[in-house]
């Protein structure tokens, strides 16, 4: 697919060039940051887009000599003999360089690097290409939450694109939740965690078409069960990256109902999570208050008595409660 060597070919190269007249034998591991989530986000075509577009500003960054090798699912493996480390390190700085700008479906194109050099007899190939996964694994820790945030704002600049889940609907989600928290006495921890579930709450619509998430119409049975995966989807998103894993099963519950009757399984009562619980107020305040093209904005007192009336059935009631008195309480200081 990539048009690189595949593994087998690689280790065969390895016993030919382990012998003192390629010394120094230099090895760079790359390893394309951010495929599991573009693959569980977008698919597998595009991390497959993604993969090709790597391994050409690999392949554009070597010399003709060298050997470029797909080591695995997102790990590629170059060969230097007779080169020097700080060659190889202008090798890197040239696949950083031609990373800079790229993008697949918006989400930019990283590499983490990693450099070994065999100088003597003595050291096996083995351990001198151990060396540069072990430098690579380093870079790529230092670098992740960088490159996670980035792929994050993408996949989120995305999602506003192509429906109404903008950047003010998500601040005025925040303000109310971090509200409800607060009179709930959450821990910081909590609390840092109920803005990521609500920044991700429905980054699983990203995988839903335009035309369904836009639609002024009433939606077909199948449209509504489209929309319906969309927990489904962000929970896989979620446990894709290390970083957002601990609130995938709160993405996962966030449209499950007090009264059992939510998606996608039926959670009742306590059995869902907190922190999805407080997001669905959230949610539906932040709607009700800011409108949709197909629905007018509501009154503060016409949304108290929706909640009233939810409550028990939709809401938690006595998460209802206390967001009526955040409400109220908002109301006095205005």
């Amino acid at each position: 697919m990539t048009g690189l060597y595949n593994r087998y070919f690689l280790e065969e190269e390895m016993s030919r060039l382990d012998t003192a007249r390629q010394l120094p034998l230099t090895v760079i591991m790359a390893d394309l940051n951010g495929l599991k989530l573009v693959n569980d986000t977008y698919g597998h075509d595009t991390g497959d887009e993604m993969l090709i577009e790597a391994a050409n500003n690999v392949r554009n960054s070597c010399r003709e000599e060298d050997i470029i090798a797909r080591w695995g699912g997102d790990e590629f493996v170059i060969m230097l003999p007779q080169t020097e480390a700080r060659d190889a390190q202008l090798i890197c700085k040239r696949i950083a360089e031609g990373c800079r700008g790229a993008f697949v479906e918006e989400v930019p194109i990283s590499i983490a690097l990693g450099v070994a050099t065999k100088i003597s007899e003595t050291t096996s190939l083995k351990e001198t290409l151990q060396g540069a996964e072990n430098e690579m694994y380093r870079q790529k820790l230092t670098e992740s939450r960088s490159t996670k945030n980035a792929v994050l704002t993408s996949l989120l600049n995305t999602l506003a694109e192509k429906s109404y889940e903008t950047e003010e609907h998500i601040r005025g989600m925040q303000t109310i939740a971090q509200k409800i928290g607060a009179k709930l006495n959450l821990p910081d921890s909590e609390l840092h965690r109920l803005d990521l579930l609500i920044s991700l709450h429905d980054v699983g619509k990203i995988n839903i078409s335009e035309a369904i998430l836009t639609k002024k119409s009433p939606l077909t049975d199948d449209e509504w069960e489209t929309i319906k995966k969309h927990p489904e989807f962000g929970y896989r998103i979620a446990r894709g990256a290390e970083e957002f894993a601990h609130v995938a099963e709160d993405i996962l519950a966030h449209h499950e109902r007090w009264d059992g009757a939510g998606y996608p399984r039926r959670l009742k009562e306590k059995d869902i999570p907190l922190l999805s619980r407080i997001t669905a107020i959230a949610d539906a305040f932040e709607v009700m208050s800011s409108g949709r093209p197909y629905k007018k904005a509501m009154s503060r007192s016409e949304i108290a008595a929706e909640f009233k009336k939810c409550a028990g059935t939709q809401f938690d009631p006595e998460l209802v409660e206390t967001f009526l008195s955040v409400m109220d309480s908002d109301d006095r200081d205005q």
